[in-house]
């Protein structure tokens, strides 16, 4: 994979003092879309792998996140544990959430439609300067909205 030449600065982790009031109410409305370029195979997405797939996107299989389900779940778990960017779309939703795997992958999810609040992600490249920072609040941060991770 040809590595990534710059990464979005725009990208900020809301402070804890900042977050919405109700992280489980926000996170039981959002939902997974997906993108075709993070993945090689589609499992339930039911999407279709572009035919020349680019070389610098990381994929979702790298990370074993092939199901529907466990996308959703990573998803609702950043955001019950305010892993979400301080940048909002002005619809309610935030821009990115941030979530680990299991093994202890992170992920970045971006918002693609503000009117539904779907996502899709992908896991960050190590070279990501926000790698550190994701894995490390993830683990100080706990479950911010009451619900089991």
């Amino acid at each position: 994979m040809r590595a990534r030449r710059s990464f979005n600065t725009k990208r900020k982790l809301c402070p804890t003092s900042e977050l919405p009031v109700d992280l489980s109410t926000l996170a039981a409305r959002v939902g997974y879309g997906g993108n075709p370029e993070h993945k090689r195979n589609p499992g339930d997405f039911g999407l279709t792998p572009p035919a020349a797939a680019r070389a610098d996107k990381s994929l979702c299989d790298a990370v074993q996140v092939s199901q529907r389900a466990q996308a959703v779940d990573l998803l609702r778990a950043g955001i019950r544990r305010g892993m979400i960017s301080s940048r909002g779309s002005g619809s309610g939703f935030p821009q990115n959430v941030w979530s680990l795997t299991a093994d202890g992958a992170p992920l970045e999810a971006q918002l693609e439609n503000t009117v539904r609040g779907t996502y899709h992600g992908y896991p960050l490249p190590k070279d990501d300067p926000m790698y550190e920072t994701i894995v490390r609040e993830w683990h100080r941060r706990g479950d911010l909205g009451g619900k089991d991770v």
